[in-house]
């Protein structure tokens, strides 16, 4: 096959999905910031059935929580063969509020990498729509 030749389109199912958020530790963060989009690369953990962030105060946090609909995504891609895939989370956003839900947050295996100033701020999301494309090789 050569670079040239189309490559076939995939939907992943439901759970493909979810492995790999499970599996994937570093995602984008589609915020609405007044009236424009913006994106923040994050590391992110699953818990459950739901994605978590820790951050610190900013933009990301604000814009997030203010409107509450966010879009995640993650992805592989192989620019030599030019296949990979891609899951999109179309969810709510918020950030936890009870001692309980930050103690639990707290607990998850999750270290930002931009230095200790994000302890303590999360930002939880609820998926409403998950949707993954695989782009491969054709048969």
């Amino acid at each position: 096959m050569t670079d040239l030749e189309p490559r076939a389109l995939d939907d992943l199912t439901l759970d493909e999905c979810w492995d790999r958020l499970r599996a994937g530790v570093i995602g984008r963060l589609a915020v609405n910031n007044g009236h424009q989009p913006d994106v923040f690369p994050v590391n992110y953990v699953v818990d459950t059935d739901r994605i978590v962030i820790q951050t610190a105060e900013g933009t990301k946090l604000a814009a997030a929580i203010a409107s509450g609909n966010v879009g995640f995504e993650i992805d592989d891609i192989d620019v030599t063969t030019r296949c990979g895939w891609s899951v999109v989370v179309h969810g709510i956003a918020h950030e936890p509020t009870t001692t309980a839900s930050v103690t639990r947050d707290e607990a998850l295996d999750l270290h930002p990498w931009a230095g200790a100033s994000h302890e303590g701020r999360f930002i939880e999301i609820v998926p409403t729509r998950i949707r993954g494309r695989r782009l491969r090789e054709q048969d």
